[in-house]
């Protein structure tokens, strides 16, 4: 038997085989507030293409001054959960404010999109039921999916005719609750799903159907209500999940939203939200600022859109190999971990700020740099970028 001093070389041996293998993840620090160009640590100031700060509302002043006052009227913090004395009028009306938004009876607030996911299935779902997953679904729904008792069905990513070999499998299979689950906007491409299409079959199959918005709240849809919106199934989504940490106000925090008795359930068995601490109030302020804001106009959202055209034009002109789409995530594919980290560095001697995504994150000789647009970005700093992209890529011959 390995004694304890074993565990330790174990992973030391495993941290060293990363390393080697160019795979090992590096923080990087910075020492200002979320913007088109940050202060890192060393004193640099690259233009930054790799949050998720869509809108560009973590820095928005209207949001900041929603926050600082909220700190003074409702304080920093609850030190309670939710249903013991963690409930202020400020949550309310933010859960209120997101059901109207999205479409849906009623809302209920997580301290992190991940618990919203992690808290789902298990309070809705028996091993009786099926929850039916996109293959390519995010680590929080992978997770949350594996903490149910439910039987497990995955189709191929964005397949509608194994979506329906599932589905088919699950009646024969004699389920009683059939949920279909599916991140709406998929993090590592930017590819939409095709949830008009993924509505009708469930109906076909009496199935319910749920979504990840967490990367189309606020700014995907003409007025930015997600891509429920953009396939025009709003309104006919069982359950949606998203978070107040990208567009949304860039901070920490997420939701489930959909019919009433969905979230009354969740109020009374979903673990993430019985035992974590409140989201703080001045979180939950800034949020219905943003709310406020995006209600009011869409300016933010239509400059995203024509700052993604632009860039996903100029990179695939200069004979990068891109994920197609229109989202403002841009996956540059250059496939190698190893060149993925090399191509990261040197833009940030060059003054971008990017990060080279690779296994476990994606699947192997799957490795991209993924550029996230925001409408904080000026003409100037993507024309910059572009720039920057064709040196270094001529320089590791991706390119011509």
């Amino acid at each position: 038997m390995a004694d304890a001093e074993g565990f330790y070389v174990s992973l030391r041996d495993q941290l060293q085989n990363l390393s080697e293998a160019g795979l090992l993840k590096q923080e990087r620090v910075i020492t200002s507030a979320q913007a088109a160009v940050i202060r890192i640590a060393d004193g640099r100031e690259p233009i930054n293409l790799c949050a998720n700060n869509y809108l560009g509302m973590s820095s928005q002043p209207a949001v900041l001054a929603a926050a600082h006052a909220a700190l003074d009227s409702h304080g920093y913090g609850l030190s309670s959960v939710r249903f013991i004395c963690g409930t202020q009028d400020l949550h309310k009306t933010l859960e209120a404010r997101l059901s109207w938004f999205l479409g849906t009876q009623d809302t209920i607030l997580y301290a992190a999109a991940f618990d919203a996911n992690g808290g789902l299935f298990e309070a809705l779902l028996g091993d009786e039921d099926a929850v039916i997953s996109d293959e390519l679904n995010h680590a929080s729904i992978i997770d949350g999916i594996r903490l149910c008792k439910a039987r497990r069905y995955r189709y191929r990513h964005g397949d509608l005719v194994d979506l329906e070999r599932c589905l088919a499998q699950a009646a024969m299979d004699k389920v009683r609750f059939k949920l279909v689950f599916t991140d709406s906007v998929f993090s590592m491409d930017g590819a939409i799903a095709p949830l008009d299409d993924i509505r009708r079959i469930c109906d076909a199959y009496g199935a319910l159907l749920g979504i990840d918005e967490c990367h189309a709240t606020g700014f995907i849809g003409a007025t930015g209500r997600g891509a429920q919106e953009l396939k025009g199934v709003v309104g006919r989504v069982d359950v949606i999940t998203g978070t107040l940490g990208k567009a949304l106000g860039g901070a920490s925090g997420g939701f489930t939203s959909g019919r009433r008795e969905i979230i009354d359930m969740l109020r009374q068995r979903s673990r993430p939200y019985l035992f974590s601490n409140t989201l703080a109030p001045c979180i939950v302020a800034g949020s219905i600022a943003v709310l406020d804001m995006l209600e009011t106009s869409t300016a933010l959202r239509d400059k995203l859109e024509i700052n993604t055209r632009f860039f996903r034009e100029a990179i695939q002109a200069a004979g990068f190999d891109i994920k197609p789409g229109s989202h403002p995530i841009v996956p540059i594919m250059v496939y190698d971990a190893a060149v993925a980290q090399q191509f990261a560095s040197r833009l940030l001697e060059l003054g971008i700020y990017v990060v080279g995504f690779f296994f476990p994150v994606v699947p192997k000789g799957q490795a991209r740099i993924r550029v996230q647009i925001s409408a904080l970005h000026e003409r100037p700093h993507l024309e910059t970028a572009v720039k920057a992209f064709v040196k270094v890529g001529r320089e590791l011959e991706l390119i011509a």
